[in-house]
């Protein structure tokens, strides 16, 4: 089989192509035929040795595949050669077969595309849980979700719609703010490219209190970070919710000054470390994102698709913040 690999720390460039022999699941495990894989920002920080987790390597990147169970392991019920799935693996998907946890694998409708499987999983429930369990967000709040038209910010606005929010997006570009506006955003936000000296922050500070009126945002989902967050962080409302996602935009320091005026919460997101301590709350979570996708509530936006030796294409494209939803890239 064939795989992108990660033989050293480095950027997209770095990444090998490479034949390998195909792995054979062992008790408990799946035999995966990928057939498409989502880009998240994690394999950005993965093959850099900047992740939380490091793999030993040469591994593959990818997280998120959807393909179809070519061999069942001992002890595995419920599946069979040929049926359709969809996996969070944490790396190794950007191969053309992996094997998976049987318990960490779900099947996809035969309605649904395997690259809208490949790219469901990791925003929506990301976005669900911070949403839900640590944003306490509820109707006629007002949400404000910066990145809004990044793969985990679409899904945020689109939740935050599902759950009777007021959605204000903010976003980079033109182009984004229409993308924003398509998932449901009542107002976008564009925002100017950071860094930004005293002026400009408090200027983008006024632009996000005019954005989500004067009572303030109740949840703010942050998943850019940088000198974003500070600005937004002033547009919070009285005991609001500050949910921390992600830096792309580098890693910000806040004045907890705001925090103590505002009576705030500034709350951590980390998914996977939910799915783990959490399994049964978070299986309660996928189980209504999968109804939410039925009834039309959610859909994955994959706005590009590249082959498996252009994989590094897509993450040097995830790396430079100019995905508009979900990145996928598929074997075929």
């Amino acid at each position: 089989m064939r795989a992108l690999l990660s033989r050293a720390p480095g950027g997209p460039e770095t990444l090998e192509l490479a034949e390998l022999p195909d792995p054979v699941p062992a008790k408990g495990q799946l035999l995966v035929w990928v057939k498409a894989c989502a880009i998240n920002y994690p394999d950005v920080l993965i093959i850099e040795d900047k992740y939380q987790f490091r793999p030993e390597r040469p591994f593959a990147p990818g997280g998120e595949i959807a393909g179809i169970v070519e061999a069942v392991g001992e002890n595995v019920e419920g599946w069979s050669e040929g049926d359709r799935v969809i996996a969070m693996i944490g790396h190794g998907g950007l191969a053309e077969k992996v094997v998976v946890d049987a318990r960490m694998a779900l099947p996809l409708p035969p309605e649904r595309s395997f690259e809208e499987g490949s790219a469901l999983i990791l925003t929506y429930a990301t976005s669900i849980h911070a949403l839900l369990d640590r944003g306490c967000l509820e109707a006629g709040q007002t949400l404000l979700v910066l990145g809004a038209a990044g793969g985990v910010g679409l899904a945020a606005v689109e939740l935050g719609k599902a759950y009777g929010a007021r959605v204000v997006g903010a976003v980079s570009s033109e182009e984004k703010a229409e993308a924003a506006r398509n998932a449901g955003a009542d107002d976008v936000l564009v925002y100017p490219r950071g860094p930004f000296d005293k002026d400009q922050s408090k200027a983008l500070a006024q632009a996000f209190k005019d954005a989500v009126g004067p009572n303030g945002a109740d949840v703010i989902y942050d998943p850019v970070g940088g000198d974003y967050a500070e600005p937004a962080l002033r547009s919070i409302a009285w005991e609001g919710r500050y949910l921390v996602v992600g830096f792309p935009a580098g890693i910000p320091k806040l004045p907890l000054n705001l925090t103590l005026l505002k009576s705030c919460d500034v709350c951590g997101v980390f998914w996977g470390a939910f799915a783990a301590r959490s399994p049964e709350a978070n299986a309660a979570h996928i189980r209504t994102l999968f109804r939410l996708w039925d009834e039309g509530r959610i859909a994955p936006r994959v706005s590009r698709t590249w082959p498996l030796e252009q994989g590094g294409e897509a993450i040097a494209h995830m790396a430079a913040r100019k995905a508009v939803g979900k990145l996928v890239v598929t074997m075929d």
